[in-house]
């Protein structure tokens, strides 16, 4: 079965050769580059890289458009700080598209790591999203942040991983916390949802109950009660940032 392989990247140079290096069992590999200031679209195509140059249009357009740039109809979604596992990688070349004609799309696993360290708790493990997909059996949902394959038709399952790197220290968890918060409380915006000033109080709180206890994050140690704190305050600043905008109509948020 041919497969291709979709990423979206900007300034990944550290980490996009290993990406790309770890996807060279599929057939054609697209990089979508979204204005990189740094060496990332050398190395991506270096290390076996078709290289795209797309201006940022959101999450799900940008990783739409590297779908559509795919030469075969089987794709696999990988992000620049992930790698593909040596057991998923020979799981895919093991599939026949004899097996997968009534199947739109698997899900996969995805090991979290943090700070060298498989993160085994706080919501991280286990965890699975669809990954592999037959790009004529779906379509990416036009959410600003969490974005998502929408399948047409059966999801399998495969018995294997990506390893995802996404923070490399503790002030990549309060960028991102910033970055995505923002563009959930616009989502929230654009879905037409109030806030009352007690919801930041309360989801956050939550948050951090569900992912430190429930989810038992206290046991990664120091990090976890990192990433528990980092999710609770993200979920907090979320209902904050749309409190904001609906007291402030001039805010960023109201402005796409």
């Amino acid at each position: 079965m041919k497969i291709s392989v979709a990423i979206i990247a900007q300034d990944e140079a550290e980490r996009i050769g290993a990406c790309v290096r770890s996807a060279r069992f599929a057939d054609d590999i697209v990089v979508v580059d979204s204005g990189s200031k740094d060496e990332t679209p050398q190395k991506a195509e270096a290390a076996g890289g078709r290289i795209f140059h797309i201006p940022w249009q959101g999450y799900a357009r940008q990783k739409q458009a590297a779908v559509d740039l795919c030469r075969h109809d089987w794709v696999l979604l990988l992000d620049a700080d992930e790698k593909a596992s040596s057991k998923l990688a020979a799981k895919i070349e093991a599939l026949h598209s004899s097996q997968v004609q009534q199947i739109a799309a698997f899900y996969v696993y995805r090991k979290n790591f943090f700070h060298g360290r498989w993160i085994r708790h706080c919501g991280w493990w286990p965890e699975r999203e669809v990954r592999l997909l037959n790009r004529n059996k779906g379509k990416f949902s036009d959410h600003l942040v969490h974005e998502r394959w929408i399948a047409s038709g059966l999801i399998e399952q495969i018995d294997a991983h990506i390893e995802h790197h996404s923070y490399q220290n503790y002030a990549d968890i309060i960028e991102k916390l910033q970055r995505y918060s923002t563009l959930a409380a616009r989502q929230l915006v654009r879905e037409g949802h109030t806030a009352y000033w007690w919801e930041p109080v309360i989801h956050g709180g939550w948050m951090f109950f569900r992912t430190y206890l429930l989810q038992r994050g206290a046991l990664d140690g120091f990090d976890g009660l990192v990433i528990s704190l980092s999710k609770a305050g993200g979920s907090f600043m979320k209902y904050a940032k749309l409190l904001e905008a609906q007291r402030h109509s001039g805010n960023s948020l109201t402005r796409e």
